[in-house]
Formats: C-alpha cells, sequence, structure tokens
C-alpha cells in the first residue's frame, strides 16, 4: 500500500498496520510522519519501543530477534528500524523479506530510509515491505504546491493569510520544509489566531536576528562554541521542534562518520567527501573536523543522540534541550584549530 506524508493522519485514524516504510528527501515530513506513528503505537497500548539502526557491521539476523522478544512488562512492541544509507545489501534484502513473511502480532515495524533511487525501489525487498506493509513517501513538496502548504500549516495553528502572503512566505523559504517550517512556527508565536497581515508576515520573515537549524550546523562543523549556543537559544525561543534540532545534529556527525569511514577504506578525500555526499563550501569545515575526530567518538555521540530521542519522546527523564547543548557542543570542539 502507498501513501504520501499528507494522508498518513487520516489512514491511522482507521487503526495501525503491522509495518511502516517511511521514505523520502524531507526530513521534516519522515520526522512528522515518524512522530505520528509513534503517537499512534502508544495510545494504542505499544509501550516498548526498541531502537536499531543499520549502520556499518550491522547484525541484521537482530531485527528478527528484536521481533520474537518481548519484554515481561509489555505484550505490545513498535521496532523502530532506520536504514540511514537507504543500501541493505544482499543479507538485508533476504532478511526484510524474510521478515515480512512472519510479522508478528503484537509488533508494529516502522522501517525509515531516505529517497530511494529507481533501482531500490523496484528492488524485491522494497516490493515485498510494500505488499506486506504501508509505504508512506515523504517528499519535498513541488515549489508550486508549496503555498498551500503553508495555508494548510497555518490553519492547522488557526491562523490566515491570503494568496499574495502565502506566495511570498514560498518565495522566502525558496522550497525548503524546513525553513518554511520554522517561519510558519515564529508566526503562531509573534501573532494571535486569526488572519495575518502581508505587511506582518514580512516584518517577521525578513527579520535579520533569527537563527536556522543550517546556521546551528555551520557553527557546529566551524568549532565556533559560542555561535553555536547562542543559534541553539534562538531556535528554543522560536519553538523549533527538539527532534528537528537533533536530526540535524546527528547529519553532520554522520556525515564526519561517513567520511572518516571512506578515507580509513583507501579513498581519497575528494572521492570520501562525494560519497558522503558533502559539498561546496561545506567540504573544507568538515575536512577539518575530521582531522581531529574518530570513528569511535563519533559513535559515541550517535550513542548520545539515540538517548536525547529518547528524551524528547518522553521515554527517559532529562531535559532535552540541555543535553542537545552538551551534544552539540562536544561536537562543535572537534571542529577548532589547535
Amino acid at each position: 500500500m502507498r501513501i504520501d506524508s499528507g494522508r498518513l493522519q487520516d489512514h491511522l485514524r482507521n487503526g495501525l498496520k503491522p509495518l511502516y516504510v517511511i521514505h523520502g528527501d524531507a526530513p521534516l515530513l519522515q520526522i512528522e510522519s515518524c512522530d505520528a506513528i509513534r503517537r499512534k503505537a502508544l495510545e494504542s497500548g505499544y509501550a516498548e519501543r526498541e531502537l536499531l539502526t543499520a549502520e556499518q557491521g550491522f547484525d541484521w539476523k537482530s531485527l528478527i530477534e528484536a521481533s520474537r522478544s518481548l519484554s515481561l512488562f509489555s505484550r505490545k512492541k513498535l521496532i523502530d528500524f532506520r536504514i540511514p544509507s537507504g543500501k541493505v545489501g544482499i543479507e538485508g534484502g533476504k532478511i526484510l523479506q524474510a521478515y515480512c513473511a512472519e510479522l508478528q502480532p503484537d509488533v508494529i515495524t516502522m522501517i525509515s530510509l531516505p529517497k530511494l533511487d529507481r533501482q531500490s525501489l523496484s528492488s524485491k525487498w522494497f516490493e515485498v515491505l510494500e505488499k506486506c506493509g504501508v509505504a508512506v513517501s515523504a517528499d519535498t513538496v513541488a515549489r508550486d504546491e508549496l503555498p498551500g502548504w503553508i495555508g494548510q500549516r497555518l490553519a492547522i495553528q488557526k491562523q490566515q493569510a491570503d494568496t499574495e502572503t502565502l506566495r511570498f512566505l514560498a518565495g522566502q523559504v525558496e522550497g525548503n520544509l524546513l525553513a518554511a517550517h520554522q517561519e510558519i512556527r515564529k508566526l503562531g508565536l509573534l501573532y494571535p489566531e486569526g488572519r495575518i497581515a502581508f505587511e506582518d508576515v514580512k516584518k517577521a520573515v525578513l527579520d535579520v536576528a533569527r537563527y536556522d537549524l543550517f546556521q546551528l550546523g555551520e557553527a557546529m562543523l566551524a568549532g565556533d562554541v559560542r555561535r553555536y549556543a547562542k543559534i541553539l537559544e534562538g531556535l528554543q525561543g522560536e519553538g523549533m521542534a527538539e527532534s528537528l534540532v537533533l536530526w540535524q545534529i546527528c547529519e553532520e556527525i554522520r556525515a564526519l562518520f561517513r567520511v572518516l569511514d571512506g578515507m580509513k577504506k583507501g579513498k581519497n578525500q575528494a572521492q570520501a567527501l562525494r560519497d558522503a555526499h558533502v559539498w561546496g563550501k561545506r567540504q573544507s569545515p568538515v575536512l577539518k573536523a575530521c582531522g581531529r575526530a574518530s570513528m569511535e567518538m563519533l559513535e559515541g555521540m550517535l550513542v548520545k543522540a539515540s538517548g536525547i530521542d529518547l528524551i524528547i519522546k518522553g521515554l527517559r527523564k532529562g531535559d532535552a534541550w540541555d543535553e542537545l547543548l552538551q551534544l552539540g557542543l562536544n561536537f562543535a570542539a572537534l571542529g577548532k584549530n589547535g
């Protein structure tokens, strides 16, 4: 079964399916889709959650073992399985097909993938996942559809804007859904419910003091700990979702990990950067940070990030924003000179 992320909420009102596959190139829509499934699962009594990530050296058999193992305290379980690279290999493909052949009645499985190429979408393993579960596409909204998308998001927070204003907003974010989400949240904080005037929107959007996730990543890679802390504080004040901040931090950590892993396998810098999808001006700060980092340090940070994810989801006690500050500062320190 195929649906797009915009139809997921309606789908979930009719109950849960045993398997969900979320794939696409829009991080915001991916995060929101996964959050919606997790909330519905928790409401439906799936109190136990197990997180698995198919990084280098992942034991694919552990996926099947996880589905067969339920705790004494919960007879229902959600398996949150993430495949950051989107590549499963021969073994992974076989395991996924075997997994679908014996889906457990008290287990819901949520598989997160990036945007897949044509070959992966037509592969046997993906066809089986799609046949046995619900494939949710979380792709970037087309430019001509973005004003309408922004209007729908404003309506959720009980605000409206005319067509000219929506087009202006869409033009300012240049198709970036994360940036659009941030501007919409800002308008919700600045103005009351009801119609928002064009001049008010223009003033808010063009405010040069605003912060965004990409500036946060830049500060981390540059090793500018003071700027990182200031941007993070600004994002918190503007109501940015902690899960999106965590996603941005993890993207930078994974980029370094992939570059280091590539060079360890004998690739030159240019090839390692290209394979890790690190382009343009971002290459220099990434390489600088790589010079001070190790794969073991980065793996430790990803483990720490998994703990923060549990705090954000309410499954562990703690202050998510304070943990994000510490994680980001530790990462930023990798990029310092000296």
